[in-house]
Order: C-alpha cells, then structure tokens, then sequence
C-alpha cells in the first residue's frame, strides 16, 4: 500500500500503524492521508488526490485523515476517489481490507490501544503517538472536531513501544498527539518513566505543547535527565492577551516570557519554537506587534507561522476578518523575524561541541534542534559527537 501523508507527525505515526495493519499487501491500494489545520492544507489533499488517481492508473484511491473526516462528502464526490475512511477506521484492518465505499462513523472510541510499531521509512527519529483527541476550544480550531475528545495510550504500552524503537536502533523519540500537555494518566510521570525504563533512550523530544501545561516539573525533568533535550515547542498562537482570550486560549503573553526564562535559567542553550498565528480576525497592526514582541523576549528561535485561516464551523470564522493579504504581510514578518532569532543563536554555537542525529542526507539536529549539515566528520554512525565550524545560508555545518 503506497501513503501520501500530509499534516503532522500524529499522522506520521499513523501512517506507520495503517502500513503495519496491512502487512505489506493492498498494492492496488494509494492511500491519501489528509489534514485538515488549514483551508490550505485540504487544497492541497485534493491537488494530490488528483495527482495520484493520474500517476497510478488502474490503482484504488482511499482517502482518510481529519479532512476526510470533516468533510467526506466532499472527497467522496471526487470522481478519483473510490473508498472514504474515517480517523477512527483507518487504524483498523477490518475497514483497510474492507470494500465499503464509505466508512465514516463519530469519533466517540477511536483506538488508543494500537499495534506495536518498529518502522519509519527513511527516518532516524521515531514519533510516537501517546494521546489523542482534545477537550479544549479553542475558537479557530477545527482538529478537535476531526480527532474527539482527549484520549490516551496507557502508560505501559508507550514504554513498550518506546522500548521496541529502541532495540530498532532509534536514538531519538518524539511523543505526539493532538493536545500533548494534556495525556490523561499525567505527562510528566509518563516522561519521568521513560528518562528511567528506557534503557538506551538517547534522546528525548515532545511535539507542540499547550503552555498551559508547561511548567515547574518539565524544568526539573529537564534539569535532571540529559536525554530529555532542550527544546521545547509551544502552541502559543499570538502574543497580545486580548487576542489570546477571543482566540479562548489559557496562557498569556507574559506566562510564555516567564517560561522562557526559566528554561534557559536550567539550560542556558535552550531553544524555544512557538505556532503562531498571523491576522486572527480583530487583529490590529498594535496587536500583532505584541506578537513580535513576544518573539523576541522569549527568543523564539523555530517559528512556525501560519496566516489565519477561517475553518467553517468555528466560532472566530464568525468574528470580523483582517484582509487575506494582510494576514500573509505579517505572516512573512514574523516567519523573517525567527529566522534572524534563529542566525543569531546559530552563531553563537561556532566552535561549540554539539551532538547531531544525522539522517541519510547527512543533515540533522543539535540537542537544541538547531539544523545542521554534516560535512567534515566521516557518518559511519547516525549519533555523532562534532564541533559547529560555520553557518552557511540558514543551516550550521560541522
């Protein structure tokens, strides 16, 4: 079965899983694994759908994912698409052998109790899925409606999962969900586990994290346990707190900056990534300022900007709208602004010893996720102890 994902690394992970379930057979089978975070997002699962049903002729087109959730009236009409699957139906085999042309149910027991996984074609680092779903609501997300109320892995069966990466040769292993901060049996016992169970677990990283559920205990984790790295990725969203409140988010711009001092009081080489969203509807130039400035107080080094898009259904969908080309001018401001963060902290790691994980293009990531390419040190191993010796473009070299 081929899988064209799109979207986050919770579908990086299921895509494993669908590959596993179907046990290398279902070679007519291109499945289109979709997302659905933007209106932009579903455009280009739908350019790809059309793409695939061209480039693979006589092969069935399945379509799954949180769009293909959302809206599977839409993919179904799509005269390439021969089979709809629903995110709760796509992690089981009997839906992935099925023949019904559409299976889409609510999403009330969607699966956490998955197989065990030991593959990420052509990866070094392995994603693991340990929640999903979200019970919060914010006003411009639609995911929750595509994933369900938050759910968990058990304890145990993440540690077991972990264990199998391990023993697979995955030096690095990255915990996501939909909404990480709020793993039902308490994601701190579950990271402490992991630092002390997990016999040779080099590296240790989460996926975006809600700042709300960021605080003392991941700062003693991380002063503790040298596997846990120091980065950390928040889905801060904006910076100025009216617009965080209409937005219903549960943090505020002086809680990140707080944050953010603390970690680098425990590791001063911390980095800080933030989502961020440009042109929220209301938005004023003064509001998105605060988002600048939040940038640089809390020195975000990985911004990962989107220019807000209206999602059906949602309640900011409603609320009055910044003008498309606005919200893209300010996207690009912000997007340049963490890049110019980025080069400055790039610098200050020449002639530093850092550890990368090298992938099979001989790039990879500093402990504090700073990009790099490897250059002068012989790879005959993918974890490498090497020295920085210069920035080039907007990537280190060692």
């Amino acid at each position: 079965m081929k899988v064209i994902t799109f979207g986050c690394r919770l579908n990086l992970f299921e895509t494993a899983v669908m590959k596993q379930l179907a046990e290398d057979k279902l070679d007519d089978v291109v499945l289109i694994h979709t997302c659905a975070v933007t209106g932009e997002a579903e455009r280009q699962c739908r350019q790809a759908i059309r793409q695939a049903a061209r480039e693979n002729p006589g092969k069935k087109i399945v379509v799954t994912g949180c769009a293909a959730q959302l809206h599977p009236d839409v993919f179904a009409a799509m005269p390439e698409v021969d089979r709809v699957l629903g995110n709760h139906e796509k992690l089981t085999r009997a839906a992935l052998f099925g023949e019904e042309e559409f299976l889409v149910g609510d999403l009330s027991d969607t699966p956490t109790d998955l197989p065990i996984i030991s593959d990420f074609e052509g990866r070094n680092r392995a994603f693991l899925q340990i929640q999903q779903g979200c019970d919060h609501a914010c006003t411009f997300c639609i995911v929750r409606l595509a994933r369900g109320k938050n759910s968990g892995l058990p304890p145990e069966k993440v540690i077991e999962q972990a264990r199998v990466f391990v023993e697979k040769g995955f030096s690095e292993i990255v915990l996501t969900g939909v909404d990480v901060a709020s793993y039902p049996y308490g994601l701190w016992s579950l990271t402490k586990q992991l630092l002390t169970e997990v016999d040779g677990l080099k590296r240790l990283r989460f996926g975006s994290l809600d700042p709300a559920g960021v605080g003392d205990e991941f700062l003693e984790l991380m002063a503790a346990y040298p596997a846990l790295m120091p980065s950390v990725h928040l889905s801060v969203q904006a910076g100025d707190n009216l617009i965080l409140k209409r937005m219903a988010r549960r943090h505020t711009f002086e809680d990140v900056v707080s944050f953010a001092e603390k970690l680098r009081q425990v590791n001063p080489t911390a980095t800080l990534g933030a989502d961020l969203i440009a042109g929220f509807p209301t938005e004023t130039e003064a509001q998105f300022t605060r988002t600048l400035d939040l940038m640089e107080a809390a020195q975000v080094t990985h911004a990962h900007v989107f220019p807000y898009s209206a999602r059906p259904g949602t309640p900011a969908a409603k609320m009055p709208m910044v003008p498309k080309a606005v919200r893209v001018d300010r996207a690009a401001r912000a997007r340049a602004l963490g890049q110019r963060i980025q080069d400055v902290w790039m610098d200050q790691m020449i002639g530093q010893k850092v550890t990368v994980l090298v992938e099979q293009d001989k790039t990879g990531y500093t402990e504090n996720y700073l990009p790099v390419r490897v250059e002068s040190v012989p790879v005959n191993e993918m974890y490498v102890s090497t020295v920085v010796l210069r920035r080039e473009n907007h990537v280190l070299v060692v």
